[in-house]
């Protein structure tokens, strides 16, 4: 059984999905940090954004409920829709 432990980022804006998973570049444009997918991607790439802690350069990164990324100072938390 695999335990991933992730540090709650201070302040984060909860960014609430109502499916199991999102892929980050769409979290970026649903929490509009910014103006398209290719803008994401790019930003991405450029190591700019954190998941969890850690810089990502995986577009296709999937975030899960509890998860967080981060992106020019603020941090948003990915929740479940609970309904």
């Amino acid at each position: 059984m695999k335990v991933t432990v992730t540090k709650k980022q201070p302040n984060a804006v909860p960014l609430i999905i109502h499916t199991e998973f999102i892929k980050l570049q769409d979290a970026m444009k649903y929490a509009n940090v910014v103006y398209s997918g290719g803008e994401a991607k790019q930003l991405i790439w450029d190591g700019q954004v954190k998941v969890n802690g850690e810089i990502c350069e995986r577009q296709e990164k999937k975030l899960y409920p509890g998860d967080t990324f981060s992106f020019m100072g603020g941090n948003y938390l990915i929740c479940a829709d609970e309904t």
